[in-house]
């Protein structure tokens, strides 16, 4: 048996990838892994309270470990990181599941940190159609609401929005359904791995400006922040 640690994000990808890594019998989860913002308590990049986050792992089932991180650093991250995994490599972990689908420079990162410490991937959804995982995810009953926009490709109004299908056809050819490319993230609050839906309101929209040392007119000319859905636990 398999004894593995999901990097949990709290979106649909991570939700269909832990739904899919949950129907192999040779593979035991045994905590969702989530890296939070120290300040801010809340999750990384979606911008969603510890509170739902804790929400999520009680209806999923499964413990939750936090990783703290206080500044945006990737070397702050990896020593964190790696403390962790071996925190519980000793405790018999062996691998480490992701919900990435198609970024080959991301899963290259990823596995050549696991390898420094003797640890392995594992990817459900990896170079899978994107197209073919938002349907599949919608067809098993899946739910779930933008929490964050990226500005270089959507507008307000995507924020805060439930997918469902009319939603995916209407996004723009340039946006991958799945916002693999960091276009929108998303935070998941039922489907057929939770007991209970995550009961939250939906409050108002909060923008940040890009912090002007991740500007970078030559790779990102359009980027100017993100749209945030302030998700309020109910």
């Amino acid at each position: 048996m398999i004894k593995a640690i999901f990097t949990w994000s709290g979106g649909k990808d991570s939700s269909l990838a832990l739904h899919k890594i949950q129907q192999r019998p040779d593979v035991e989860v045994v905590a969702l892994l989530t890296t939070l913002n120290k300040e801010y308590r809340r999750i990384s990049m979606h911008g969603v309270r510890e509170e739902l986050l804790e929400n999520q792992a009680e209806s999923l089932g499964l413990p939750l470990i936090k990783m703290w991180v206080e500044q945006d650093s990737y070397d702050e991250y990896e020593q964190r990181m790696k403390d962790v995994l071996l925190e519980y490599q000793s405790q018999g972990v062996t691998h480490v599941v992701y919900g990435d689908i198609f970024l080959e420079d991301l899963r290259e990162y990823r596995d050549n940190n696991l390898a420094k410490i003797g640890l392995k991937g594992i990817y459900p959804l990896w170079k899978r159609d994107t197209s073919e995982v938002i349907q599949e995810f919608l067809a098993l009953g899946f739910k779930t609401v933008t929490c964050c926009i990226n500005d270089q490709y959507l507008d307000e109004s995507h924020v805060g929005a439930t997918i469902t299908q009319d939603w995916i056809n209407a996004l723009p050819p340039e946006v991958d359904p799945c916002g693999e490319n960091g276009e929108f993230h998303t935070f998941c609050f039922d489907g057929p791995n939770f007991s209970q839906p995550v009961v939250f309101d939906s409050g108002d929209n909060v923008y940040k400006p890009l912090d002007e040392k991740y500007v970078d007119e030559t790779k990102n000319p359009h980027v100017k922040g993100f749209w945030f859905s302030e998700l309020i636990p109910r």
